[in-house]
């Protein structure tokens, strides 16, 4: 299928306009830019509560649509950007939109980053946030019952490790969202070859993500790779989205089909014309962004119910 228009319009500005890369430019600079990116993502979603909190320690930041209701189901949000840059304003416009659709309690978390705080920290503090989720989710007005956790790119990959952590742990999760994760840290699948030039991601800059968070530890640590875990059998039901031209496309649903091969429940949707990051561009990819949103809504509601 052809570019998605927007997109195509989007990279090739970014083509004219040159620039270092991600890799030239830093850590820093990159949280910086990426704030900016933020931007695009489309006007914020109204919610009547949004709090900022801390969970296991670490910075949070709670959603709901509505007061006085409750205790509302809890969605755990993991923000991408490869494990080095992201945070909770970047996540905002997504777990608003969480919120709204689903009438859940949303929870982002604000984990560690490389290369500051290299692997395990976020995936250390992705599941001790869970853990006292669980433990005091009620607090919060939640109802640790009903736990459903998701995130995207990066976030899908602690997603994914997270939810093995659960099933290990007995944590009861309904549903795991994993938009366009990391779960092959080896970059070994053919979507790398295919999309890892000039489709917003690319080779380069995963390259820089993946230094950044293990440094030269093992890319096959199931931690890091969930793929190469050695059974994924008892994790909780998956809703898995790819995007056609993403480099991380290929592994997604490797993952989802390893899932599936291990008895999961899965559901997988490659989205046809869109990039990396299309699930936040609302701007820019409005009809795929909000119909990606919508399932993820009308499968957490289920799932939550």
């Amino acid at each position: 299928m052809p570019l998605d228009p927007g997109l195509e319009t989007m990279l090739t500005q970014l083509a004219q306009m040159g620039g270092p890369t991600t890799r030239e430019v830093g850590p820093v600079q990159a949280r910086e830019l990426y704030q900016g990116m933020a931007l695009l993502n489309g006007d914020l979603v109204d919610v009547e509560r949004i709090d900022d909190v801390t969970v296991a320690s670490r910075p949070a930041r709670v959603y709901a649509a509505t007061t006085g209701a409750g205790p509302l189901p809890i969605i755990v949000w993991y923000h991408g950007g490869g494990w080095t840059i992201g945070d909770l304003d970047t996540a905002e416009r997504t777990c608003r939109r969480l919120a709204a659709g689903t009438g859940a309690l949303v929870v982002s978390i604000d984990y560690r980053l490389g290369p500051e705080d290299p692997y395990p920290a976020a995936a250390d503090d992705c599941f001790a946030a869970l853990q006292w989720l669980v433990d005091h989710g009620s607090t919060l007005g939640g109802d640790p019952s009903r736990i459903a956790i998701g995130g995207d790119s990066a976030g899908g990959n602690l997603s994914a490790v997270v939810a093995l952590q659960a099933r290990d742990a007995g944590i009861p999760l309904r549903l795991q969202l994993l938009v366009y994760p990391v779960t092959d840290c080896t970059m070994s699948s053919a979507s790398y070859d295919a999309n890892g030039e000039g489709y917003l991601l690319t080779r380069d800059t995963m390259e820089w993500f993946i230094e950044n968070y293990i440094g030269h530890g093992d890319a096959k640590d199931p931690r890091v790779s969930p793929l190469f875990a050695e059974r994924v059998a008892g994790a909780a039901p998956a809703l898995v989205f790819t995007a056609e031209f993403d480099p991380l496309r290929d592994e997604g649903e490797a993952y989802a089909a390893r899932l599936r091969d291990e008895g999961v429940d899965v559901e997988v949707r490659r989205f046809d014309g869109q990039t990396h990051s299309f699930f936040e561009l609302t701007t820019i990819t409005p009809t795929a962004a909000s119909e990606a949103m919508e399932l993820a809504v009308e499968r957490l509601r289920a799932a939550l119910a």
